[in-house]
């Protein structure tokens, strides 16, 4: 339904437009893996679809998952430099700019996550009894150093990013006297609304894979083994939860973007007018007959 609208949008070089399209390329490659984590699930945790397969989709789901962080952080600044330096913003506000800045996230996040695919026993899971996907017990030290790295770099780093550029554009509409109370508050509705939604979708994963990690470095095997067991299925469920960016992201983007609202209503209007069309002749047939009896 948003992929029109925003090709309209890349097609007039908006910079907003080549953000939003990264983003719904990236929810798209992930939404092609729903049905394996559907399937994985209905089978109470048994992967019965390969290594290749269990690889392929914890690939894109990870992927996703952070290229959706950074790109919101990269249209957060935009928001934020649009906002604050209107002017000065123009120069680099371009639609190369914004090209080079989703391609490098787009290689960036792919290029750990081969590293970490490549690195990763997922063999050790597959031994024929368990077959899980992703779920390998107890975690070994350099997946919980990487899971560090990720809680830091992959959410907290964004997340400051996200929360700095959103009180910017907040303080500066706040002190602007040309914009109307309903600007104000629409603009302060998307602030608090991006920020709320991305905490919901991703702070409490997160903050789990971090309590995880620190347990198995603080306690002995078996009292990690144990809280393992207790957290595992809040654990999961915060994996549904940072799947629901896919859903999030066309709401919070596309229906508030004005330019992008623009063109769905012209797209609508297209099409009534197609089907006023199609009825007119048999109109200007009866008003023709009509002056006729006249």
């Amino acid at each position: 339904l948003t992929l029109g609208p925003i090709l309209q949008q890349v097609r007039r070089q908006n910079v907003l437009g080549i953000f939003l399209l990264s983003l719904l390329l990236s929810d798209i490659l992930f939404i092609f893996t729903m049905p394996l984590w559907i399937n994985y699930y209905r089978q109470d945790h048994h992967w019965q679809l390969g290594v290749m397969s269990c690889s392929v989709a914890g690939f894109f789901y990870y992927s996703n998952m952070y290229i959706s962080i950074y790109l919101l952080c990269c249209i957060s600044v935009d928001r934020c430099l649009v906002v604050t330096y209107p002017l000065r913003s123009k120069t680099h506000r371009t639609s190369c700019y914004a090209w080079a800045q989703c391609v490098s996230i787009y290689a960036v996040v792919t290029v750990l996550h081969v590293m970490v695919l490549f690195n990763d026993n997922l063999q050790d899971a597959h031994d024929g009894r368990d077959d899980r996907c992703y779920e390998t017990y107890p975690m070994e030290k350099p997946v919980a150093l990487f899971n560090l790295l990720r809680v830091g770099v992959g959410f907290l780093l964004p997340l400051l990013v996200l929360a700095v550029s959103y009180w910017r554009v907040l303080a500066t509409v706040g002190q602007s006297p040309g914009l109307s109370a309903q600007v104000k508050r629409k603009v302060r509705l998307l602030s608090f609304g991006v920020i709320g939604i991305f905490s919901v979708c991703f702070a409490p994963y997160h903050i789990l894979l971090l309590t995880r990690s620190l347990i198995f470095y603080t306690r002995p095997l078996e009292s990690y083994c144990e809280f393992e067991q207790r957290v595992h299925f809040a654990f999961s469920c915060t994996l549904a939860l940072s799947s629901l960016n896919c859903v999030v992201d066309p709401v919070l983007y596309v229906l508030v973007s004005n330019g992008i609202r623009e063109d769905v209503k012209v797209c609508c209007k297209r099409n009534k007018t197609t089907q006023t069309n199609e009825r007119a002749p048999s109109r200007h047939n009866t008003a023709k007959l009509n002056n006729q009896i006249i």
